[in-house]
C-alpha cells in the first residue's frame, strides 16, 4: 500500500512542477501559495520515495538470490536480505511520519495563559510552579518568554499569568498542554498534613499574524487603567494599563506589565489577534470533528487532561492513560518524555486514521 501511495505523490508532485513552472502562475497569487505549500510538503516524501524504491529492488534481486545453487552466494544474499527487510522497515516508518499533513500552526510562536481554579491560594500556587515549570523548559530550548500580563497573589502564586514563547518548535511541543490540570499535594498551610486537590486551566493560542485575523478599529472599546498588584514603583502612580474590549464577540484582554501605555496596548492587541484567531480555527475544526477525533485530546479548555500527584511522585496524563514518576524534576522544566510520548501517540493515531 505504501509503494501504491508513493508512486500517486511522485505523479502528483511532478504535476504541482509542472503548474509551477508555468510563466502566469505568479500572477495567481493563492494558486501559487496553495501548490508552494503542496511542493514543500511533498519535497522530503519524494526524496526519501528513491531511496525507498531503490531498496525495495534491491530486495527482490537479493530474494532471487538466496535461491541461488552456489552456496556461498546463497548464505551472502540471505544475511543481506535480512539487513534489508530492517532498513525497510525502519524506512516505512520514517516515511509514514513525513506523509502526516503538517499542523497549520506549525512555526507559530505561542500566547500562554495559566489561571487558577477550585483550590484557593493552593491553586494560585500551582499556576506559579506550572510557570516556572514551562518558562524552565523553554529555556532549555533557547527559546524566549515574555510576560503580557500577570495577577499575584502576595504569596508566590498568580491567579493568572499571560505570556508568550518564541521558538522554531514552540507550537508542537505546547499544544497539548491546554486544558485543566489537577494538582494534589499538602499545601504548605496545612498544619493537619491533609492532601487537598486544586485545578488550574491552561490555554494555549498559536500567534496571529495581521493577515490571519482583521480587527477593525471600530469594533474596539480602549480602556486605560492604573496598574495594581506586586509591579515595582510605577505601580498606582501612571494609567499604563490597558483594557481592550472587541465589541463584536465580547472578549476582553488586558496588559499591565510593562511602564508604557504604548507597550501594554501593542501586547493587548497581540494576544485579543490570538484570541480571535483560536475562535476562528475552532469554528473550522468542528466542521472536520472526524479529523478531531484522529489527534490527543480535543483541545477544550474544559477537559482534564492531567493530575500532578505529589504524594505519588506520580505525573499522568488521563489522554493517553500514560504516568511518570518524577515529579520534582518535572516541576523543574524536565517535561521531554511527557510531550514527546503525546507527539508520538498523537502521530500514531493520525496514521492509523488516515490508513497509511
Amino acid at each position: 500500500m505504501l509503494k501504491e501511495k508513493l508512486k500517486e505523490l511522485n505523479k502528483k508532485y511532478l504535476e504541482i512542477e509542472s503548474k509551477l513552472s508555468e510563466s502566469s502562475i505568479t500572477s495567481r497569487q493563492d494558486e501559487y501559495k496553495t501548490l508552494s505549500k503542496e511542493h514543500s510538503f511533498l519535497s522530503p516524501v519524494i526524496e526519501k520515495s528513491k531511496e525507498y524504491f531503490k531498496l525495495l529492488k534491491d530486495i527482490n534481486n537479493l530474494e532471487e538470490l538466496k535461491n541461488s545453487s552456489d552456496k556461498e552466494m546463497r548464505e551472502l544474499a540471505i544475511a543481506e536480505y535480512d539487513e534489508a527487510i530492517i532498513k525497510k522497515d525502519k524506512m516505512d516508518a520514517e516515511i509514514k511520519l513525513l506523509l502526516i499533513p503538517p499542523d497549520p500552526h506549525e512555526g507559530k510562536n505561542v500566547i500562554i495563559e495559566i489561571r487558577a481554579g477550585t483550590g484557593g491560594e493552593e491553586a494560585g500556587l500551582f499556576v506559579g510552579d506550572l510557570f516556572r515549570a514551562y518558562t524552565r523548559f523553554a529555556e532549555s530550548y533557547g527559546w524566549k518568554y515574555e510576560v503580557i500580563d500577570s495577577n499575584p497573589t502576595g504569596i508566590g502564586g498568580y491567579k493568572e499569568i499571560v505570556f508568550t514563547l518564541e521558538g522554531s518548535k514552540v507550537w508542537k511541543y505546547f499544544k497539548f498542554e491546554r486544558g485543566i490540570h489537577r494538582v494534589q499535594r499538602v499545601p504548605d498551610t496545612e498544619a493537619s498534613g491533609r492532601v487537598h486537590t486544586s485545578a488550574i486551566s491552561v490555554a494555549v493560542l498559536p500567534e496571529a499574524e495581521e493577515v490571519d485575523v482583521e480587527i477593525k478599529t471600530e469594533d474596539l472599546r480602549i480602556d486605560t487603567y492604573r496598574a495594581s498588584g506586586a509591579g515595582g514603583q510605577h505601580v498606582n502612580k501612571t494609567d499604563s494599563a490597558i483594557r481592550i474590549t472587541h465589541l463584536p464577540t465580547g472578549l476582553v484582554v488586558a496588559c499591565q506589565d510593562e511602564r508604557s501605555q504604548i507597550k501594554n496596548r501593542a501586547r493587548a492587541m497581540k494576544v485579543l489577534r490570538a484570541k480571535l484567531y483560536e475562535q476562528k480555527v475552532l469554528e473550522y475544526e468542528q466542521k472536520i470533528s472526524t479529523e478531531r477525533k484522529l489527534q490527543v485530546g480535543t483541545g477544550d479548555r474544559s477537559e482534564k487532561i492531567r493530575t500532578y500527584n505529589f504524594p505519588q511522585n506520580r505525573i499522568t496524563d488521563h489522554r493517553i492513560g500514560f504516568s511518570v514518576y518524577n515529579i520534582t524534576e518535572v516541576m523543574n522544566g524536565d517535561l521531554r518524555e511527557l510531550i514527546e510520548k503525546l507527539i508520538a501517540c498523537d502521530n500514531e493515531a493520525k496514521l492509523k486514521g488516515a490508513n497509511i
